[in-house]
């Protein structure tokens, strides 16, 4: 039995060559998920490893040391600093903090960035010199090698910071250096270093967040920690030997690239699920193709265990070698994405890939692909054993008439499924939140997507006949025949095409939900920028200057200005606009009550803070401020929409709730109509300002436009492995279809079909399944993103469903050629094969 097995996989290695490709795609997909999320985890390690380097003791504020002790102080004082470095056991102790302070580039515009003090301790540094060397006096700055090359900063010459009085400091850049993973170096913002002196002076009410130390010789870890405590008193702070600062870091570093991991791991089950669909579809084509042979084994004593083994033989055999290829092409997935993920971002990043390959990752890539491969094979498997032999022995039927026996089980089984997918989303629909809405409607498209599935072989009749009349009226006889053999193995053709109806159903309601985002938030930028320009900071903590509205409002090409300000209270956040841009400038969706009614002492309140505090239009609302202030405001109006904060007050009102905010938000300008030159001359005036940068509608649609294509482009790439290995599939089925169809061949060509003819049938035959699998993925997908854009609208946000039919259209014509493509190979084997030879086949 075994030589038997052998000699198989030897006659019929061709014929699984492209079942093995498809397997081999989605386990190279899991195996480059896995060695990715190794490869971050083992990249942030190494960086993290700079800020841990040299530390031996950590010590930081407790938060839950109780609500007195975190009043009192809010950082690390000199007195802290002090007691640590006395501490038995220390050699050496510094303090870290971080003071936002925007860096003016050489455009004259305000930046953000983050400046650190220069640990006085060398073996403290959290910082890997580049060029040049660490600054020694107070007018010297080191900057991150980033932050040079995106300011244009070189070594010797001047870099400007503005002061918290807004009174531009410089300083003389020294040197370069490359910082670890952080808060800020993962937020990308530009970091800078001073000494200890010249940090304090930024901002001397500001104290460091955190001490660190290190250990004297002879002295342990733990023994320092429990000195440094002793001699804080062990009250409001907490003290960490190195070990456990740098294990609790690296645990929540650890978990943020799980998720991202788990993020694509969803991808790779799909592509799983796509080539499972390929390698069964394989399966039960070559056992039908071998009907007679199994007969044969079976007649001269080959038990139904015999039989149904070998065939899972050759399943793990072709499960093992896809998964050697599938390994090796995951190594290639993992720096491709590694690499794409690099390029995100408004400045792409010099990605040094890594490929890590555990024990884990090799035996889930032999595990899954070899488990994967048996699976599919096990029902095509178990349909050969159940074949008596003298049965076997007569010609294999086409699956028409098992479609119709087992028909009536096939709608019983969808119509469940159909019934679970509409309850989930209609349950998904009416959930209050979006993330519920999201999940529950998502899940019910999926059982929906399976209940198509299960219906597919009774499906192929219907739709092959309606997609196939255009052809068979344009070709002819050729058409005929491909759209007669399209359809007369219903359970083949829905196994083939399913696979494709897989991937571009997500794509579809993907692209479908993006768009609908995309529009929904040009909507948006609309209502919410009526003006023709809006003047923000360019530094989100540092407010515009009163000044710059009043210059503004004096420029002969502008008719109006609204500037626009903040109040944070607790738990809420209000913006605060002048009356006069009620209608105008400042336009959001009133639910009920007036905003005509806005006055000093009134508030308009969001619907949804609103019913939080049980407010309504006529009563009144404490309105307190986290410094204390507080006043009694009555409601006017309730609001809905994006931008608005927890509701609408007065600039008078802001300023006696907030009197130390000494500036605006931002200023929306309004141009008289046809004037020409506007930009121009506002810009004129936001020059003299450091922070200000102008913004208009169409420049904010344009980049929220870039970000949802950069992210829509790389859910089409994960997808699109799916799709890929579908249409290996329509590619495999069509092979094996040629040499099931050798015979029936060579017969067209005896009663008169040309080579052309037989390879014009081929191509239409793969373009049917193709557009087939396409078509219905395409209706359910645009299908599934009503239900996703419907579930995820809400009263504040209404998310307009929009159809790409560009987009749409040309992934149809991408199917199409796909078709073409794949119909080539068997296309060309069928005419080559002469008429003699391929009616002497058995």
């Amino acid at each position: 039995m075994l030589r038997t097995i052998i000699a198989g996989l030897k006659a019929r290695t061709a014929r699984l060559v492209l079942s093995s490709v498809a397997i081999a795609l989605g386990v190279a997909f899991v195996t480059g998920t896995l060695v990715l999320g190794d490869a971050m985890n083992e990249q942030m390690r190494d960086e993290f490893a700079k800020s841990a380097r040299g530390v031996d003791v950590s010590v930081v504020l407790d938060g839950s040391a109780g609500d007195g002790d975190t009043r009192e102080v809010n950082g690390i004082t000199p007195e802290v600093l002090a007691k640590v470095r006395q501490a038995q056991g220390v050699a050496g102790a510094d303090a870290r903090g971080i003071i936002p302070v925007p860096l003016i580039t050489t455009t004259g515009k305000a930046r953000p960035a983050y400046a650190s003090p220069l640990a006085s301790t060398e073996k403290l540094r959290e910082f890997d010199l580049a060029s040049g060397r660490y600054p020694s006096g107070a007018d010297e700055v080191a900057v991150d090698v980033r932050t040079a090359e995106t300011a244009k900063l070189t070594i010797g010459g001047p870099v400007k910071l503005l002061g918290k009085d807004d009174q531009t400091r410089e300083y003389t850049l020294v040197g370069t250096y490359k910082q670890g993973v952080g808060e800020i170096s993962m937020s990308g913002s530009d970091h800078l270093v001073l000494t200890p002196d010249a940090f304090q002076a930024l901002d001397p009410e500001r104290l460091p967040y955190q001490v660190v130390a290190v250990a004297a010789d002879g002295f342990t870890q733990q023994q320092v920690a429990d000195n440094v405590s002793k001699a804080l008193g062990g009250k409001g702070f907490r003290v960490q030997t190195g070990e456990q600062a740098t294990a609790e870091t690296l645990k929540s570093i650890s978990s943020q690239a799980a998720e991202f991991t788990t993020f694509l791991l969803a991808f790779a089950v799909i592509a799983l699920v796509v080539a499972a669909m390929v390698i069964y579809n394989t399966f039960t084509i070559l056992i039908a193709q071998r009907t007679r042979e199994l007969a044969l084994m079976r007649c001269v004593g080959a038990s139904r265990k015999q039989v149904f083994r070998g065939v899972l033989a050759e399943a793990v055999v072709m499960g093992f070698v896809a998964s050697v290829l599938g390994l090796l092409g995951g190594l290639g997935v993992s720096a491709l994405l590694q690499k794409v993920i690099g390029s995100f971002g408004p400045e792409p990043a010099d990605v040094v890939v890594r490929l890590p390959l555990t024990v884990t990752t090799v035996l889930a890539a032999f595990g899954v692909g070899v488990l994967v491969t048996v699976l599919s094979a096990v029902l095509p498997a178990r349909k050969a054993t159940r074949v008596p032999p003298v049965a076997a022995l007569r010609s294999q039927p086409d699956s028409g008439e098992e479609v119709s026996r087992t028909g009536k089980l096939r709608v019983l089984f969808a119509v469940v499924l159909a019934v679970v997918g509409a309850g989930a989303i209609v349950v998904g629909m009416r959930a209050e939140s979006e993330e519920p809405a999201m999940f529950i409607s998502g899940a019910g498209t999926m059982v929906l997507l399976a209940a198509v599935l299960v219906l597919g072989p009774l499906l192929v009749g219907p739709v092959n006949r309606v997609l196939g009349a255009i052809p068979r009226a344009i070709f002819g006889v050729p058409a005929k025949l491909a759209s007669a053999n399209a359809g007369r193995n219903p359970k083949r053709t829905a196994a083939t095409t399913a696979a494709l109806m897989i991937g571009v159903t997500i794509v579809a309601m993907v692209t479908v939900v993006a768009n609908s985002a995309k529009e929904t938030a040009n909507a948006q930028v609309d209502q919410r920028l009526p003006a023709d320009y809006t003047v923000t900071s360019s530094v989100w903590d540092r407010p515009l200057p009163r000044e710059l509205a009043s210059s503004l409002a004096a420029v002969p090409e502008v008719a109006k200005v609204a500037p626009t300000s903040r109040v944070v209270v607790e738990r809420a956040y209000f913006t605060a606009v002048s009356p006069d841009a009620l209608g105008d400038l400042f336009r959001p969706k009133v639910e009920s009550g007036s905003l005509g009614d806005l006055k000093d002492g009134t508030v308009a309140l969001k619907a949804d803070y609103a019913k939080e505090v049980g407010a309504s239009v006529g009563s009144t609302t404490v309105v307190k401020t986290e410094k204390g202030a507080s006043e009694t405001l009555r409601v006017v109006a309730i609001l809905s929409g994006q931008r608005l904060g927890d509701g609408v007050l007065t600039l008078g009102t802001a300023s006696r709730l907030n009197p130390e905010y000494d500036g605006y938000e931002s200023i929306m300008v309004k141009l008289k109509p046809g004037v020409s030159g506007g930009r121009a001359a506002v810009e004129k005036v936001t020059d003299t300002s450091p922070l200000a940068v102008i913004d208009s509608a169409a420049e904010t649609k344009a980049q929220l436009n870039k970000q949802l294509d950069q992210v829509l482009a790389f859910v089409w790439a994960l997808i699109g492995l799916a799709v890929v290995i579908a249409l290996f599939g329509i590619a495999n089925t069509l092979t094996l279809s040629v040499l099931e169809r050798t015979r029936e061949s060579a017969l067209l060509r005896a009663l008169g079909l040309t080579r052309g003819q037989l390879r014009l049938m081929l191509v239409v035959e793969s373009v049917l399944m193709a557009v087939m699998g396409a078509a219905i993925g395409l209706v359910l997908g645009v299908g599934f993103g009503w239900v996703l854009t419907t579930a995820l609208s809400s009263e504040a946000v209404e998310l307009a469903f929009i159809v790409p039919v560009g987009q749409i259209g040309a992934m149809l014509a991408a199917a199409v050629v796909a078709a073409v493509v794949a119909a080539a190979m068997p296309a060309r084997r069928a005419a080559r094969t002469s008429v003699v030879a391929g009616m002497a086949e058995a």
